[in-house]
């Protein structure tokens, strides 16, 4: 098992990185790993924890949502056809900090499986998610300076 962690501090309540996390439409605009994701069923109000969901959607060509916690957490699992060949669970946590005022936001990916020696090299997957969360952070301070 492999895992890279990467945190951002971000001049926005969780409320705002939480829109901007599930503006999945306008991720090619701004994600420096220009991840499109498309079909995604994730309703901010829903409330959902637990096992993989049908009803939770599936995006991107097989990563299906696993775990959704409105402004707290969002979570999927993606595997290389066979599970335990290549699983990727990645992950976003939101802590509320300075009496929520501001954003803890922690990007993570775990990985599992035979082929992880071959194809997972933890040091690019850290730069990217780096860029990343910087990207949501510029994205979801925007949002809350045009906030009046």
């Amino acid at each position: 098992m492999n895992q890279v962690e990467v945190f951002v501090e971000i001049d926005a309540p969780p409320a705002v990185v939480w829109e901007a996390l599930l503006a999945f439409d306008t991720y090619p605009e701004w994600d420096p790993i220009s991840r499109t994701i498309e079909g995604v069923a994730v309703d901010p109000s829903m409330q959902r924890t637990g096992d993989a969901s049908a009803d939770l959607g599936r995006f991107l060509d097989g990563p299906m949502a696993v775990t959704v916690e409105p402004t707290r957490r969002l979570a999927w699992l993606d595997r290389l056809v066979v599970p335990f060949a290549f699983d990727r669970y990645h992950e976003f946590h939101l802590e509320p900090i300075d009496d929520g005022r501001r954003t803890r936001l922690l990007q993570r990916e775990t990985v599992r499986g035979a082929f992880v020696p071959l194809v997972f090299d933890a040091a690019r997957v850290e730069r990217a998610f780096v860029a990343m969360n910087e990207a949501i952070a510029t994205r979801a301070e925007r949002r809350a300076s045009a906030t009046p």
